[in-house]
Parts: C-alpha cells; structure tokens; sequence
C-alpha cells in the first residue's frame, strides 16, 4: 500500500511538472487538491461548492448555481490531462482519470501492450510530392486519427462514434453525403486561413467518425487545392473559414455569413441580434465565447452536397465537429431542425455557441438556424 501511494503520488508530482501543467497555476492547483482528496478518500463527498471555496477562494456568498467558475476549470482540468497522456505522458506507468460527474480522480496502472513481431522490410516506393502530401492527409483525418482514437478511448474515456452509436439522428444528417456513390472530399482550410490545430483537431475528430462508418472512397484536400471538377463529382465537408472559389461561390447569399467578428445575422428574427460576435478572453483563464456556423448546400451546379463547418476560432471548428459527430447532440439538432411535418430539410443553417478554454470546447449549444431553399444556385 505504502509503494501504491508512493507511484501515485510521483504520478501527479509528473504531471505537475510538465509542459502541459507548467503554465497553468490553476489548474495545477486544482490537480493537487482533488489528488489529495482521492487518495485520502474524502473526494466522493466534495460539493462544487466546497471546491470554490478551497480552491478558487470564493467568499461565503458563493452560489455554484449563478457561478460556473469550478465546472469550467474541471472540465479543463480533465481536457488537460488527456493532452498530457496524449504528448507527454504516453509512456507513464500510471493514468489519472477524473470520470464525469465528480471530483474524485482515478488512478489506474497501464496496460502493457507486448512488443509487435519484427517486420519484413519492404522495398521504398518512389512517391512525387502530390502523393506525399495527399497520404499526409489521409493519415491525419482517418489513419492517425484512428490512432489517437484508441488513445483517447483508453485515457479518457470518452465516448468516440462505434457502430451502435450510428443512430437514427445521426443517420439522417448524414446519410446524403456518405451514402451515395460519389466520392466524399475532405477540405481542409490552409494555415494560413485559420489556425492550423484547429483545423487538425478537426480533421482528427472527423476522421474518427468516417472511420467508424467505414467510408472507403474518402480524399483529403487543401481549399487553395480543391479543382471545379472534384467539387462537382463528389460531396464535400469542408473544415475552416470559407475560401477558395469554388467555396465561396456556393456559400454566398446566405442568411448566415460567417465574417472576421463572428457570424453575420442577415435577417434577424425576433430577439436575435444582427452579429453573433465572438467575445476573447480578457485573462487566458476566463472562457472564450465564440461562434461555429454549420451549412448544408447544393454542390456546385447543383450536383451533390456540400458541408460547410466554419468558424473563426480553433474552438469553434472543433466543437461544431465534435457536435455534429456526437449522438447526443445530433438527437438535440434534428429536433430543432425538424419540420412540421416531421421531415428535416435537405439544405440548412446552424449557429452554435462555443464555450471554450485554451481552445478546447468545454460547451456547445444551439442557438439558431434557417432551412435553405433546395433551388440555390
């Protein structure tokens, strides 16, 4: 018991001292007193309350149901520390864990996995840069994003797309692109048109999905790269802000536009504000509030389908991946999407909220969307 608690107590002091920990004082913090509860045994009965009080030295006024201070600063917290098993950590004898629901962390020693038998070496094959690049591609959104997917399951728990998790919801905003014939067409944005992690993150997450659907026919493709031909053989899902010509050309004239301060209302209802602007953190703890528009149009000339996941923030294009992949929230949309008579239209916009800290979401939530006409051009 005494070596158990000495290999726990290096594990956090590990991750205390890390890259990922270094910077944040908070959360480091945060880490420390919630260790120290689990392993005496005393994390079960902790209240978010009690948690701002310690931690975040709230006055005894505190009302956790008027502040969200302490979920925020948890739920990073856990983000943190599946970044950390997925760079640093890779190697640690020990995984920490803080499940949903609570304060208590867990402590769980790491699989061994046996060594792989040695491999036949194969004879280089002689690729041009087009290929390279294009099999980069194809690692980062389904290849390597399988990877990190077993990696996340393993560390974080968290609940990735499988086969009994393709529900009916999900089916439906799905379906016409990934059902069809036509080959689907990943678009990338450039670095240089949103923040490159951010649009990695994406695709990472993305390519977790299509890989549990099994979709074969998938190419991967830069927006300054992306040709009239390939848009209007196949359907696309394009990840960043809009660009390129083509892009643009289907996007314009619509009731959303996304713009350099956030989105573009260009007919506001009732009780709607004409921009729904992103609002930046004043401190780097506070949460960033920024927003994520999600379209679904005719393909160019209108052949096939297009959809757009754009944003102007690497929070905003990650959460509305992780949304529009996740069953729970495909269940939320198709309600509010759904029409009198029960049916969803084809063509579509969505605005979502996303709350977001060192530009990981922590929430999305709906806030509008307008059905499009089948007709546009």
């Amino acid at each position: 018991m005494v070596l158990e608690l000495e290999a726990t107590h290096a594990q956090i002091q590990r991750i205390l001292q890390s890259k990922a920990f270094r910077t944040s004082e908070i959360h480091r913090t945060l880490l420390s007193y919630l260790a120290e509860k689990s392993v005496s045994g005393t994390a079960d009965s902790l209240k978010e309350y009690t948690v701002g009080l310690d931690v975040f030295a709230k006055p005894d006024s505190y009302d956790p149901r008027q502040e969200s201070t302490v979920r925020m600063h948890v739920a990073r917290l856990r983000q943190k520390l599946g970044e950390y098993y997925r760079t640093e950590g890779l190697e640690d004898p020990i995984l920490v864990d803080l499940p949903k629901g609570g304060f208590k962390l867990t402590f769980e020693p790491r699989e061994v996995r046996p060594e792989p038998p040695p491999q036949t070496p194969v004879a280089p094959t002689r690729w041009g840069s087009k290929e390279i690049a294009l099999v980069a591609g194809l690692l980062l959104a389904i290849g390597l994003a399988g990877y990190f997917g077993m990696r996340l399951r393993q560390v974080e728990r968290t609940s990735l797309p499988t086969a009994r998790d393709w529900t009916p919801e999900l089916q439906q905003l799905w379906e016409p692109l990934v059902s069809s014939n036509r080959p689907l067409i990943v678009c990338l944005s450039t670095p240089s048109e949103a923040g490159q992690s951010g649009t990695a993150t994406g695709a990472v997450l993305l390519g977790q999905f299509l890989g549990m659907l099994h979709k074969q026919d998938v190419l991967v493709t830069n927006s300054d790269q992306i040709a009239a031909p390939e848009v209007a053989m196949g359907n696309v899902v394009f990840l960043g802000p809009v660009a390129g010509k083509q892009m643009q050309a289907m996007s314009a004239d619509r009731p959303f536009v996304l713009e350099a301060a956030g989105i573009r209302n260009m007919n506001p209802a009732p009780g709607e504000p004409a921009l729904f602007a992103d609002k930046l953190p004043r401190d780097p703890q506070d949460t960033e509030e920024s927003y994520a528009l999600i379209s679904r149009v005719p393909g160019l000339y209108g052949n096939g389908e297009v959809l757009y996941l754009s944003g102007n923030r690497i929070s905003s294009i990650t959460g509305e991946v992780q949304a529009f992949t996740d069953a729970a929230f495909a269940k939320t949309l198709v309600s509010k999407l759904r029409k009198s008579d029960g049916a969803l239209p084809r063509y579509y916009q969505v605005v979502l909220k996303i709350r977001s800290m060192d530009s990981m979401p922590i929430e999305v939530s709906y806030v509008a969307h307008r059905e499009l006409s089948s007709h546009l051009p």
